[in-house]
């Protein structure tokens, strides 16, 4: 089970940071987002020993994916952040498989952030 909190209502330009706690060891965590009349889009994801997140491109040098193993917590620090970040953001849980790719299992119940232009 995750828990995901941290979403919230700010300004074009500013930061927030997003936390994700599972009830359990999970080998790979990310967060994904759904924008109003969108589909569901990968942001970012982790291992478990954290070495080379992956981003997508629209959040590159803006976003930090990061976590604490001994908390079962992954963390999204949003800087910079634009009105098209405004979404639903999910944090996702699931078990690494070959050439990068990961079964993404578990889902947290999303926090929206909306971003203020």
């Amino acid at each position: 089970q995750l828990q995901a909190s941290g979403g919230g209502l700010v300004q074009a330009g500013g930061s927030l940071r997003l936390s994700c706690a599972a009830s359990g060891r999970t080998s790979s965590m990310g967060w994904f987002r759904q924008a109003p009349g969108k589909e569901r889009e990968f942001v970012t994801a982790i291992s478990w020993r954290g070495g080379s997140p992956d981003y997508a491109d629209s959040v590159k040098g803006r976003f930090t994916i990061s976590r604490d193993n001994a908390k079962n917590t992954v963390y999204l620090r949003m800087n910079s952040l634009k009105p098209e970040d405004t979404a639903v953001y999910y944090c996702a849980g699931g078990t690494p498989r070959v050439a990068g790719k990961v079964d993404w299992l578990y889902w947290g119940q999303g926090t929206q952030v909306t971003v203020s232009s």
